[in-house]
């Protein structure tokens, strides 16, 4: 049997985007943490530390999908360069005020120019749905891409933890920056597999959010956010109760196994369902998943669930970005899929924010109701946009069916 992920990189070009994109999209998960360490050994203030780094991850969420929108209008060569140019100004800033202790607000204008990185992530995406849209190797593709996105969550923070505290402070940010300027340059010269832009006349005025079913997609990513920010919070609080506080990481670590190993499985078979149903099964899974976390009563038995929950949230998120290829006309695809990642962003912040605040008032325990009630949220996305998004899955389907018979009539 054929390696379904050596298929999809048998098109020339796709192992250099592949690898220049991994590289440009570590800094994402590095920032924000190597911020935090930064400033806390610099300044001695987490709270100042927090708040530039939260300041730092607003510009990200807020400004990406507009850099996205200009990719589609003019092409990743013309506009990733600027965008990077211009966050790494401003990771140079903060490092140079943080050195050289310049006023804290300082601090806080460098990380909203710092927050202007494109979504790499995104870009590679949209690389991959030129080549491969309307056919099956795009979903082995995507799933491919979500592994990717985990490994980066789990090698970034460490990177960038131990260089701050290895070597100096700044350390952590400026590695950061470096893997996005060297990222980001090798992605733009490949130039074969970028995708085309299309004619400015042919192209919907307004941003990707004026359709509708994207947010039906955003706000089930947001819930699935919420559930990683209130496990990575709640894990290390329940381990420090347990009096077993270096278990967090290897309760996260199996987190994101569970979730490595089901995407790749994920991507490397064909199931006989549409994507609507899919993702409603999925939703409906990640949901359920989080309902034992109430009843964990020790580490191993966290360690255990939290396993249990990576399995299906993988699978989940590669299903509802497979959605979003086809939810948004091609000439908004990198928005629109930026849009997608944003919201699980948010998530993240949202639910890592909220566990906190619950679990210093309630309790430990009390803090994984969170995870339950964002499961409820993603189920309850899932159903209300289902028959639209059978609708237009279904219409993408004759159309791939009459671009396939086009074809098949030309090569008659």
């Amino acid at each position: 049997m054929a390696n379904p992920y050596g298929q999809i990189f048998a098109v020339p070009g796709t192992t250099a985007f592949t690898l220049a994109g991994l590289v440009s999209r570590l800094p994402l998960s590095m920032m924000a943490i190597g911020i935090i360490t930064m400033l806390a050994q610099a300044r001695g203030s987490y709270g100042l530390a927090g708040g530039v780094a939260a300041a730092f991850t607003l510009a990200l969420a807020l400004v990406a999908p507009q850099v996205s929108r200009l990719v589609d209008r003019f092409g990743q060569g013309r506009v990733l360069p600027v965008a990077a140019a211009l966050s790494i100004a401003g990771t140079a800033g903060l490092l140079i005020a943080t050195h050289w202790r310049a006023p804290d607000w300082t601090l806080f204008v460098f990380a909203l120019i710092a927050g202007s990185a494109p979504s790499m992530s995104a870009m590679t995406r949209a690389r991959w749905s030129e080549i491969y849209r309307g056919r099956p190797e795009l979903k082995t593709a995507f799933s491919l891409e979500s592994v990717f996105d985990e490994v980066c969550f789990i090698v970034g923070p460490p990177i960038a933890v131990g260089l701050s505290v290895g070597l100096f402070p700044e350390a952590g940010p400026l590695a950061a920056a470096i893997f996005l300027a060297i990222g980001v340059t090798a992605f733009v010269l490949q130039k074969g597999t970028e995708p085309s832009v299309r004619p400015p006349e042919t192209i919907a005025t307004g941003s990707a959010l004026r359709y509708p079913a994207p947010h039906v997609l955003i706000l089930a990513l947001a819930g699935m956010g919420v559930i990683v920010g209130t496990i990575d919070v709640v894990s290390v609080a329940f381990a420090e109760a347990e009096g077993q506080p270096a278990a967090a990481s290897v309760v996260l670590s199996l987190y994101a196994l569970g979730s490595c190993i089901a995407g790749l499985t994920f991507g490397a078979v064909r199931i006989g369902l549409s994507l609507p149903k899919l993702f409603l099964i999925g939703a409906g899974m990640t949901a359920a998943s989080t309902l034992p976390l109430l009843l964990v009563d020790g580490v191993t038995s966290l360690a255990a669930m939290m396993f249990l929950s990576g399995v299906f949230f993988a699978p989940t998120m590669i299903v509802a970005l497979s959605m979003g290829e086809i939810v948004v006309p091609p000439a908004k695809l990198t928005e629109g899929l930026t849009w997608l990642t944003t919201g699980l962003g948010i998530g993240v912040a949202a639910g890592a924010a909220s566990a906190g605040a619950v679990v210093a008032r309630f309790g430990v325990q009390t803090g994984f109701a969170i995870a339950v009630a964002a499961g409820v949220l993603i189920l309850v996305a899932a159903l209300a946009g289902y028959r639209r998004l059978s609708r237009i899955d279904a219409a993408h389907a004759v159309k791939a069916d009459v671009a396939t018979d086009s074809r098949a009539g030309v090569g008659a």
